[in-house]
């Protein structure tokens, strides 16, 4: 099969086409610098340059195709780059769903997340949940308008699209904020960290699989969250020390004094510029927020599993302390 990616030079995205290449798949993937995809290149994928904002530079790549996985996002916590958000989520959402449609291509998978769903207050919610309050970043928000204002109303007119709905990935090579939170915690510079947030961990070649899982058995107009075992984040890191062997931080801060602070920060930083993770909407993204769904449908129609966090986690803290040059103490 021959299928058209965006978003393949990003974490979930190189996983999906890393395990589409593995059992033969040709790939077109739309990039926005050739010259940074090596690993695509060696992977003997076929690169067009373009961007998902320019639908001009998508049409010649996407004619012919078996399928699409749009998989490229913006997402950033702490950032002033609202316009870009818009632009990049919905913007370019419609207009790779817009192409889909008119070039009649047989089927597609939109990558969506949880976290259209905002905090979810600690429950383990399902497919058929909907939050339409304020949002608690612009991610949220441009994801939620992309999900609900864009990719439903064209599965409604008919477009052969499935969309899938990741929880936090995590795995080698990630980039995001809670893998900088592991990255400090590694390097003896977590202080604390807050409690009540609570996560569903999935790695990342699971998400992939489930991306493939979703195109080959997911049926159109439907909607698959991917999600793994829910965790607070102490827990994740009890488990990273029980791995390592290096110390967890101790102390836990509730949420309430975390969104005080993010309060007082909103309007500080209108006036001084602040470091992305210590900006209000990082902080209250972390202050006891909940993102937890439940991936039952996804097993039972796709036959997607997760591995437990542990045994992903081994993994990822093995390859991050090596590329930091870290070594462990002894660990339990």
């Amino acid at each position: 099969m021959r299928y058209f990616v965006t978003g393949a030079t990003g974490f979930v995205g190189g996983a999906v086409v890393r395990q589409l290449r593995e059992v033969g798949h040709e790939i077109r993937a739309l990039v926005r610098d050739p010259s940074q995809a090596k690993a695509l290149r060696e992977l003997d994928v076929e690169l067009f340059p373009g961007d998902i904002r320019e639908p001009s530079t998508m049409r010649g790549p996407m004619e012919g195709v078996d399928g699409v996985f749009h998989i490229a996002a913006w997402y950033q916590l702490g950032s002033d780059e609202a316009a870009q958000a818009h632009a990049i989520n919905v913007g370019g959402t419609r207009n790779v769903l817009t192409l889909m449609k008119q070039l009649r291509i047989p089927k597609g998978v939109y990558t969506s997340t949880v976290a259209v769903f905002s905090d979810t207050h600690g429950q383990l919610v399902d497919e058929t949940y909907r939050y339409d309050g304020p949002m608690l970043s612009e991610y949220e928000r441009t994801k939620h308008e992309a999900h609900y204002r864009v990719a439903l109303p064209m599965i409604e007119e008919g477009l052969p699209l499935v969309v899938v709905m990741p929880s936090v990935v995590y795995g080698p090579g990630d980039q995001g904020p809670l893998h900088d939170a592991f990255i400090q915690y590694l390097r003896g510079r977590l202080p604390l960290v807050p409690q009540g947030a609570r996560y569903c961990w999935a790695h990342v070649d699971d998400v992939a699989r489930g991306h493939i899982l979703a195109m080959e058995k997911g049926q159109a107009g439907e909607s698959y969250i991917l999600a793994g075992e829910p965790y607070g984040l102490p827990q994740a890191l009890d488990l990273a020390e029980a791995i390592t062997g290096i110390k967890a931080p101790r102390l836990r801060v509730p949420a309430a004094p975390i969104r005080a602070i993010a309060s007082a920060i909103e309007r500080l930083e209108r006036h001084v510029p602040l470091p992305s993770s210590y900006r209000s909407e990082s902080l209250r993204s972390a202050a006891g927020v909940t993102y937890t769904a439940r991936s039952d449908k996804a097993r039972r129609e796709l036959g997607w599993h997760v591995r437990p966090l542990d045994e992903g986690l081994r993994e990822t803290l093995t390859h991050d302390m090596r590329t930091l040059g870290i070594t462990a103490p002894n660990a339990r």
